[in-house]
């Protein structure tokens, strides 16, 4: 692949007309300019507001201790400026959450679509509502879902949604409290300092925001640049121990991924969380040689394709053959992933694709080992017997069955190009219609299972022999394999065009340079 620059606001342009970006404050004559937040305009300048902590103020938060946020600083200032107009100044602010009654209820209707085991599913639903005139919103509650606002014009019902109700009678606020006095304060609080600010004992950075969320809770928020972003992202993801070509490839795809996803939760007002559903992060407590290389030799690379970032995706390990994207989730496949070996050509020649069943594709599983890139990997090759019990439990704990009655039959009904399961049906004794899972609600639902490329045996009447290749969805890059490509000698651009086909690196430049 080749290098090139290209005008950042021409790349953005076309990026934000797919994405519809909007600012999503405006301060009604405030001009504190601190406290407007345009995830638009913090993209463009090189910053990722990342969502630290969700649901701050509910009963069952344990982020805070007692409901209680402490921000601390050694030897400058931290300041806090909220949206009513309130200033502080200190080293140390102590922020509670309260729950206020309200003097007069407030409802809330809308119809809901999900949960979905996926941001592309729901989002692949969202686009399908807009598509006939519905306001849909991909949101977060728990899991995964799609919200339209209640009216009269009623989607069709086999969509499969509910109705949600419900009348607030107190909300939550949150108040700044010394050992004197509490002062309540409107959202979005920014607080800041220029040096390093612990919350709770723990070093984060220096700019946070608490900002409503849209389920009654509140967020806490971090705005970082572009690479101290990945700072905390690659040692947690790939791994500080891994080479330096692995760690530049995947400093690559964390960056397109995050600009590509950085609309996932524009509902609640930032770019991305910091869990699996995202990149995993974590605040850097240590600074890695390599890792703070990877990221500088690196800086503001992204891949593209026509232009455009791709949707980086990238996973664990492939157990030897990689995914196409519609095989993994209900969404159109991509053109720069293509199901392959992932492995030396003569592999190639020994089982060409596709794999259509559990016979050729435990011949694989047995035979394709040494050959194969990331074989290394703790769950290149895994077993796992499952009584039915455990199975059923996994089903009642996602509300697909009530309660438990005999398993009658595990089938695997379809398999992708890769030999990955799609389509999984189990039969119960109580049902008249067997229970149906679909690519990603499959290890959502069956979450012992570590991927979807796997065969199923009967052991006897209570166990069952599930026995798989790899982890994670198997789209794109796999870490294990772009390790030991990086071992044999490979360099990141080799590594990236094997996993990202007819894409190129192209550097971003951002407003702020």
């Amino acid at each position: 692949m080749t290098s090139s620059r290209f005008n950042f606001l021409n790349f953005f342009y076309g990026f934000w007309l797919f994405f519809s970006i909007t600012p999503i404050f405006t301060l009604n004559g405030l001009t504190e300019e601190s406290l407007k937040i345009n995830l638009n305009q913090e993209l463009k300048k090189g910053n990722f507001l990342i969502g630290l902590k969700q649901y701050l103020g509910e009963g069952s938060d344990s982020f805070s201790e007692k409901q209680n946020l402490s921000f601390k600083t050694k030897n400058d200032f931290l300041e806090l400026h909220a949206f009513n107009g309130y200033k502080h100044k200190s080293k140390k602010i102590n922020i509670i959450f309260k729950e206020i009654s309200l003097k007069s209820p407030f409802k809330i209707e809308r119809i809901v679509f999900g949960p979905f085991a996926s941001y592309e599913s729901a989002q692949r639903q969202a686009n399908k509502l807009k598509e006939k005139g519905y306001e849909a919103k991909v949101a977060f509650p728990k899991n995964w879902e799609v919200w339209i606002p209640h009216s009269e014009n009623l989607p069709d019902k086999r969509l499969n949604y509910k109705f949600f109700k419900k009348s607030y009678n107190s909300r939550i606020i949150p108040f700044l409290v010394n050992e004197y006095s509490q002062q309540k304060l409107e959202g979005p609080i920014h607080i800041f300092s220029s040096e390093g600010i612990r919350i709770n004992g723990i070093n984060f950075g220096k700019n946070f925001y608490l900002v409503k969320d849209s389920y009654g809770t509140w967020t806490l928020i971090q705005k970082l640049k572009f690479d101290d972003y990945l700072k905390g992202v690659l040692p947690y993801e790939i791994g500080s121990n891994s080479p330096l070509e692995a760690l530049k490839a995947q400093a690559i795809i964390a960056r397109t991924w995050a600009i590509y996803n950085s609309a996932r939760f524009n509902i609640d007002n930032y770019h991305l969380c910091i869990t699996t559903q995202c990149q995993v992060y974590k605040p850097p407590e240590v600074e890695y040689e390599n890792v703070q290389k990877a990221i500088k030799d690196t800086s503001n690379l992204i891949i593209t394709y026509e232009s455009k970032p791709i949707n980086s995706f990238y996973h664990g390990s492939n157990g030897g053959i990689s995914a196409s994207a519609s095989e993994s989730w209900r969404i159109k496949d991509y053109i720069y992933f293509k199901p392959m070996i992932d492995g030396l050509d003569s592999l190639k020649k020994s089982f060409p694709l596709p794999i259509r069943n559990g016979y050729q594709l435990n011949k694989f599983l047995e035979l394709a080992n040494v050959k194969v890139y990331g074989n290394q990997h703790s769950l290149f090759r895994w077993q796992k017997i499952l009584s039915d019990e455990t199975i059923q439990n996994e089903l009642i704990k996602n509300q697909l069955i009530q309660e438990k009655s005999d398993l009658v039959d595990l089938n695997i009904i379809d398999r992708g190009t890769s030999g990955r399961v799609t389509r999984l049906e189990i039969k119960l004794s109580n049902f008249n219609k067997p229970i149906i899972l679909v690519k990603d609600d499959i290890r959502r639902t069956l979450s012992f299972l570590p991927s979807n490329l796997f065969t199923i045996n009967k052991l006897n009447d209570n166990l069952w022999l599930f026995k798989g290749g790899g982890f994670g969805h198997g789209v794109g890059l796999s870490q294990a394999g772009a390790i030991e490509m990086a071992e044999l000698g490979f360099t990141y651009e080799q590594i990236l065009n094997h996993y990202y086909q007819k894409t190129i690196i192209k550097k971003i430049k951002t407003l702020s340079q």
